[in-house]
């Protein structure tokens, strides 16, 4: 039987690796080693560098583990356990020297996942989670807040950059919020957005255009810290759906209901 709780310190420990080498090679960035993958997506060479790192221990870790990764330096499925990778989220927070910017990985097995780290490179934070355990931050326990009405709460988002498709109710329902909610925050990297919201410093997080390695870890880690996770539907397709919607247990439905009032689920 796998021993989640080793493997998933083993994680965090890469993670702070990679996450101090990131730290250390910001200051080489510049256009040159910057590349465009589509409208507003960046990827630098240290992506690519970083992917490769985690990849490359990944395996030695759980030999028979497949991947879903960005940058795609491994694409190979596996059967039953599979890693999904963001190697760097907050890539153009990181070319401009902005924080957050995170690293996040998780492992699924067939359709549970049972590990989620995500690390917050220039905080030094590293949340985590395995199954069977809890939600910790640091090597301390982290829970989502009580809170029960969105007139009280804080709310983190993401603004669309390549797809647009639903732009326009997405605005309408930021206009809403604003003026129902303690306010907005965009903090430009999606992983960091989950994990505030399982640390209690924000009380949800709604956000379409998503790819499985920009939720997988920090819905992941929310979920044990209390927090229900579903697609703009209420549905649980929020992994491979392209929409994610979070909030501790009490807040949660008022906060669907509200999303649902502007953006409907996307047709399948």
């Amino acid at each position: 039987m796998m021993d989640y709780q080793h493997i998933c310190e083993e994680v965090v420990a890469l993670a702070r690796q990679v996450g101090v080498w990131l730290r250390s090679e910001r200051m080489r960035l510049n256009t040159v080693n910057r590349e465009t993958k589509g409208v507003h997506d960046y990827v630098t060479q240290f992506d690519k560098q970083s992917e490769q790192t985690i990849v490359a221990r990944l395996k030695e870790l759980v030999p028979e583990a497949g991947f879903i990764a960005e940058e795609k330096t491994e694409t190979t499925l596996a059967e039953h356990f599979n890693w999904i990778v963001d190697p760097l989220d907050g890539t153009t927070n990181y070319i401009h020297g902005l924080p957050p910017t995170a690293i996040s990985i998780a492992l699924r097995e067939d359709v549970e996942m049972v590990i989620g780290v995500v690390y917050e490179i220039w905080r030094d934070e590293c949340f985590y989670s395995y199954k069977g355990g809890k939600s910790y931050m640091n090597g301390y326990p982290i829970h989502v807040t009580s809170c029960s009405k969105l007139d009280d709460s804080l709310l983190a988002t993401g603004f669309p950059y390549s797809d647009f498709s639903i732009l326009k109710p997405f605005m309408r329902y930021m206009e809403w919020s604003m003026q129902h909610t303690h306010g907005l925050r965009r903090l430009g990297s999606a992983a960091t957005d989950l994990i505030y919201v399982a640390c209690g410093r924000c009380d949800g997080y709604f956000e379409y255009g998503m790819k499985p390695y920009d939720v997988a870890a920090g819905a992941f880690v929310c979920q044990q810290a209390g927090a229900l996770v579903s697609d703009f539907s209420g549905g649980d397709n929020w992994l491979f759906g392209g929409e994610i919607v979070v909030a501790g247990p009490k807040l949660f439905p008022e906060l669907l209901k509200s999303l649902q009032q502007f953006l409907k689920a996307k047709p399948e």
